[in-house]
């Protein structure tokens, strides 16, 4: 079995909000593999569906984000699931909106939720997709900026971001975290290539020199 996990708050006032950006990624995916997110088990709600041979677990904590590693710790003992068969999903902003990297480890950085979950399980030993929500301005609280709304300008990224997010758990799923950091991340990179400076032409020069 493969799990899942989406990270977010629990609550209708935190629809839509950038912490939630998990949650949105999982909301896709369910709808896109027709199933539901509402069995309520260790600390979540989660829902299965079978694809590639294998089962996969795609789960919300209800802990509210700090104790996201009651629920994540509490599925992998109870359903036995390897480390190397957990993929999370979580915004991050150390990255620019709309942007997404995928790791197979790393620290929590300034991201509470993934904190407890390196805490509860003991390892930061697993694959995260991080998807960037920016940073807040100069002089703003990082708590309100993380628990406000997306604005209707960063929609379409953020929505590019959902589904580059829902590709990269296919590929982990079939192909292994490899294969998803390769085609999602390197992806990424030449999507975000500047484009390539031309040198001007002679006759160009001479205009530009005669008009300055």
């Amino acid at each position: 079995m493969h799990l899942i996990v989406g990270l977010g708050n629990i609550g209708k006032e935190y629809d839509g909000t950038r912490h939630n950006i998990g949650f949105e990624t999982l909301d896709y995916l369910s709808d896109k593999k027709g199933i539901s997110i509402k069995k309520k088990e260790q600390n979540g709600v989660t829902g299965s569906y079978r694809e590639f041979g294998q089962k996969i677990m795609l789960a919300k904590p209800t802990t509210y984000m700090n104790n996201s590693g009651l629920c994540v710790a509490g599925l992998m003992n109870f359903y036995d699931i390897p480390l190397e068969n957990l993929l999370v999903i979580y915004d991050d902003i150390d990255l620019v909106t709309g942007d997404v990297r995928i790791r197979q480890r790393g620290s929590a950085g300034t991201h509470n939720g993934m904190r407890s979950i390196i805490q509860h399980l003991g390892s930061p030993e697993f694959a995260r997709i991080r998807i960037g929500i920016g940073r807040p301005k100069i002089g703003s609280e990082l708590v309100h900026f993380v628990l406000g709304r997306f604005p209707k300008s960063e929609f379409p990224a953020m929505e590019n971001a959902v589904m580059d997010a829902v590709k990269g758990v296919d590929i982990f799923v079939k192909d292994g975290i490899d294969l998803a950091m390769n085609r999602i991340n390197v992806r990424k990179k030449i999507d975000d290539k500047p484009e390539k400076k031309t040198e001007p032409k002679p006759e160009d020069q001479e205009n530009q020199n005669k008009s300055e």
